[in-house]
C-alpha cells in the first residue's frame, strides 16, 4: 500500500490537482504503478506472461464519505472529485462513493479499488462510519493507493487526534479528542494551515489554547493547502512547507518545494540506564520514528518509554546477536530502510557496529573502526596520528620480561587496567617489580587482555561533547574529577566530581583534535585527559592536557543530567535534533557549576539527609536565586554505586569556591 496525507489536494477555487510540490506527478507514479502491478499480476494468471501491450492506466476509484448520512453532501463531493481527477489527466474506469447507501458493499468496493480516497468533513462522524464498516480491516493487505483529503489523512492514524471543529466541541467535556483510527501511519495532521491557524473557536484560540496544550508528548505535523505526505515502502516523507507542534511548541521543519524525511532510528536497550529514555523521547518529538529492541516485557518500561517508542521488539537476550539482528530486519521490513542504529552505551558498541555494518547503516562506526575506539592498545595509534600526547603504553601479552623493562623506563608506579574495559574494573595500581611479578601471576591465564601504562599524576577531566554527522561540535561540556574513579572504587571512597561552567580553551581544541583524529561523526562522545600537576618530558608542561581514554558515547551515571543543570539545556533533546536535523535547535540558559556528592551505606555520616536539604535545598540556599542548590538527589541503583556510591546528591551553584565546601558537608563523617 502506498498512502499519501493531503489538507486539500487542490488550490483553493480549482478544479484540478495542484501541481505544488509534485503532488499530481506523486500520485499519477503511484496509480501507474498500481495498475501496472495488477495488469502484470491478471496476465500471469490468464496467460503465464506479462502483457506484451501495457494498457493505460483507466483506476478503479472509491471514494469514502465522510459524512455518509447526508446524500446531498456526499453527491455534491463525489461530482466535485470526478471532475477534478478527469481535469488532472486522470482516466477511471469507475469512481464510487461509498456512503450509507451501499455500506453492505464495503468489502466488495475496497477489494475491487485501485485508489481508496478517504474524503475531509467531520472527523468524529467519518470515524465512525470506518469502524461501523470495519475499513481498518478491509484495508489490511490492500495493494493499492489510499489517499487521505482532510479528515480522512486525519483518521489514517492509529491513534486520530480531532480537535473541535464546531461550534461547542472546545468547551464540550464530553467530547472526545482522541479516538481509534486506521492504523495506516503514526503520523497526526491537522490540515489546511492558512485557514485554521488563527481559528477562535468557542472563544479559544485553536492553536495557542487547545491544539498546543495538546501536544504535550505529541507530534502534530501542519502544513497548507499543496502540502502533502507521502509514505511508501515504510519511508514517510513530507512535502513542501510544514510545521511540527510538539510540547508546546510549533516550528517550521519544511519549506516549499523542499522534502522532510521521517526517520527511523533503532534505539537498543533504551530502558537501561532509566534515563536513556530521554533520548527516545527527545529523537520521538522530532517525528522520528523510535524502535526500541530490549530484553524487558513492554508493559515494565516507563510510561515515558512507551510513549516515545513507535514500536517494540522484545528479545528474550540482547546477548544473542542472531535474535536482536531479526528485530533489526523485522523493523526494516515494516518500516523501510534504518536511518540510525544506537544504544549510546559502551557495552553495546561493538554490537552496534556489527549491525549497521550488516543492514548498511551509514551514519556510524562499523566493524571496521570498532577496535579503536574499544581497545586502549588501538587508541594509541589514533592519539598518535593526531598529535595528542599519551601516557606510554605497553601490552601485557609481550611477557614480564618486557613489562619489566618497560617500567625500569618510566619508574614504579605503573598501571594494568584491561585493554577492552570500562571504569575502573579490573585496573591495578602496581608500586614494584615485586607487585608486577605477583600481578602476573595472579593473572597468568588472562594477562594477554591487559595493557600497562605508565603512571601520570595530575588533575583527571573530561571533554564531552556532540557532534554531528559533518564532524562539528554543536555541544561541548567540561566535568571536572579531582579523586580519579580508580581509587574511588578500590578504596571505597564517597564520589565527588563537578561539571564546569564553560570548557577551558585550551581542552576544547585538544578535545576537538582527538575527535578529528578518530575520524567520529554523529556521536556524543566522552574523551579522559590528564591536566599535568607538574612538567613531564615527552608529555607537557605542568596544566596541559594529555590524552587518557576515550569513550565514545555518553558519560555514564547522572553526568549528562549534571550537564542540563549545568547549562540550562537537555543534552537528551541536543543528540536528538543533531540525529534529525544535524544542528543543534536547544537553546542554553544561565551558566552554572554542578557539584556532584555521593554516600555510602556502610558509613555514618556527621549530617542526615534532612540536614543537608535544610542547607542546600533549593531556596534555602539563595533566596536571590531559586535555582542555585539542591537540583537532584536520588538513590544510585545497585549496578552503578561502586562508582556512584548509595545516595547522591546534585547541586548547583554561580561560585566555585562554593564547590569544596559542598562535597564536605555532605561527605563529613559522625
Amino acid at each position: 500500500m502506498t498512502l499519501i496525507l493531503t489538507g486539500s489536494p487542490t488550490r483553493y477555487g480549482e478544479d484540478r490537482f495542484t501541481t505544488d510540490n509534485g503532488f499530481l506527478a506523486t500520485v499519477k507514479a503511484e496509480l501507474e504503478a498500481v495498475c501496472r502491478a495488477r495488469r502484470s499480476e491478471a496476465a500471469c494468471r490468464a496467460h503465464g506472461r506479462a502483457a506484451e501491450r501495457p494498457e493505460p492506466c483507466r483506476p478503479v476509484i472509491l471514494m469514502v464519505s465522510a459524512a455518509p448520512d447526508d446524500q446531498a453532501f456526499t453527491d455534491s463531493v463525489l461530482e466535485g472529485m470526478s471532475r477534478c481527477v478527469r481535469n488532472s489527466g486522470i482516466t477511471p474506469s469507475r469512481i464510487t462513493m461509498l456512503d450509507r447507501r451501499n455500506c453492505g458493499m464495503a468489502a466488495e468496493l475496497v477489494r475491487n479499488a485501485d485508489w481508496v480516497v478517504l474524503c475531509g468533513g467531520h472527523v468524529p462522524t467519518q470515524n465512525r462510519f470506518i469502524h461501523e464498516i470495519g475499513l481498518k480491516e478491509l484495508l489490511q493487505g490492500f495493494d493499492g493507493l489510499v489517499m487521505g483529503c482532510s479528515a480522512g489523512s486525519m483518521n489514517c492514524a492509529g491513534l486520530v487526534y480531532s480537535h473541535p471543529e464546531m461550534p461547542g466541541e472546545a468547551v464540550d467535556p464530553q467530547y472526545r479528542r482522541w479516538l481509534p483510527g486506521l492504523g495506516l501511519t503514526d503520523i497526526r495532521i491537522i490540515p489546511h494551515y492558512h485557514q485554521v491557524r488563527d481559528v477562535v473557536l468557542d472563544g479559544r484560540r485553536l492553536f495557542e489554547d487547545v491544539v498546543f496544550p495538546d501536544s504535550l508528548n505529541h507530534s502534530f505535523y501542519t502544513f497548507p493547502d499543496g502540502g502533502y505526505i507521502l509514505v511508501k515502502d515504510g519511508r514517510s516523507t513530507l512535502h513542501g512547507t510544514a510545521w511540527e507542534i510538539a510540547n508546546g511548541q510549533i516550528r517550521q521543519i519544511c519549506s516549499e518545494n523542499k522534502v522532510y524525511t521521517f526517520m527511523n532510528v533503532v534505539f537498543i536497550s533504551p530502558h537501561f540506564p532509566q534515563t536513556y529514555s530521554h533520548f527516545c523521547a527527545g529523537l520521538k518529538a522530532d517525528g522520528v520514528n523510535v524502535l526500541g529492541i530490549a530484553d524487558t516485557p513492554y508493559g515494565e518500561l516507563t510510561d515515558e518509554l512507551r510513549s516515545s517508542l513507535t514500536d517494540y521488539y522484545q528479545v528474550r537476550n540482547l546477548e544473542d546477536y542472531d535474535e536482536v539482528y531479526r528485530a533489526v530486519a523485522w523493523f526494516a521490513h515494516r518500516y523501510g530502510r534504518i536511518d540510525w542504529i544506537e544504544s549510546n552505551n559502551e557495552y553495546w558498541l561493538e554490537q552496534d557496529a556489527r549491525l549497521r555494518t550488516d543492514f548498511n547503516v551509514t551514519t556510524g562506526l562499523h566493524t571496521d573502526r570498532i577496535s579503536g575506539i574499544k581497545n586502549k592498545s588501538e587508541m594509541k595509534k589514533f592519539y598518535a596520528l593526531g598529535g595528542v600526547p599519551t601516557a606510554r603504553q605497553i601490552k601485557a601479552s609481550e611477557g614480564l620480561k618486557a613489562v619489566q623493562a618497560f617500567s625500569r623506563k618510566t619508574g614504579f608506579p605503573i598501571i594494568a587496567k584491561p585493554d577492552n574495559g570500562v571504569g575502573a574494573g579490573g585496573t591495578a595500581k602496581i608500586n614494584s617489580d615485586k607487585e608486577l611479578q605477583d600481578w602476573f601471576k595472579a593473572h597468568e591465564s588472562n594477562y594477554g587482555g591487559f595493557v600497562i601504562e605508565e603512571f601520570i599524576t595530575g588533575l583527571l577531566v573530561s571533554y564531552d561533547a556532540i557532534y554531528n554527522l559533518d564532524g562539528k561540535p554543536v555541544f561541548e561540556n567540561n566535568t571536572i574529577f579531582p579523586t580519579p574513579i580508580m581509587d574511588i572504587v578500590h578504596n571505597n571512597l564517597d564520589t565527588c566530581y563537578w561539571t564546569n561552567k564553560d570548557v577551558p580553551a585550551a581542552l576544547a581544541r585538544i578535545g576537538r583534535k582527538t575527535v578529528r583524529a578518530f575520524g567520529v561523526t554523529g556521536r556524543f562522545v566522552h574523551l579522559e585527559f590528564f591536566q599535568l600537576d607538574r612538567d613531564r618530558e615527552g608529555l607537557g608542561k605542568k596544566g596541559d592536557y594529555v590524552g587518557l581514554e576515550v569513550n565514545m558515547r555518553p558519560p555514564g551515571g547522572y553526568t549528562p543530567d549534571m550537564m542540563n543543570y549545568a547549562h540550562s539545556t537537555d543534552v537528551f533533546r541536543i543528540w536528538a535534533d543533531m540525529v534529525a536535523f544535524g544542528e543543534n535547535r536547544k537553546s542554553s540558559g544561565e551558566q552554572y557549576y554542578c557539584a556532584y556528592a555521593s554516600r555510602r551505606d556502610c558509613y555514618t555520616y556527621a549530617h542526615s539527609h534532612g540536614d543537608i536539604l535544610s542547607r542546600y535545598g533549593a531556596g534555602a540556599w539563595s533566596p536571590v536565586d531559586p535555582a542555585l542548590g539542591i537540583c537532584m538527589c536520588s538513590r544510585v541503583p545497585d549496578a552503578l554505586s561502586d562508582d556512584l556510591g548509595n545516595q547522591a546528591y546534585m547541586a548547583r551553584f554561580s561560585s566555585r569556591k562554593d564547590i569544596q565546601a559542598f562535597f564536605d558537608y555532605v561527605c563529613e563523617k559522625a
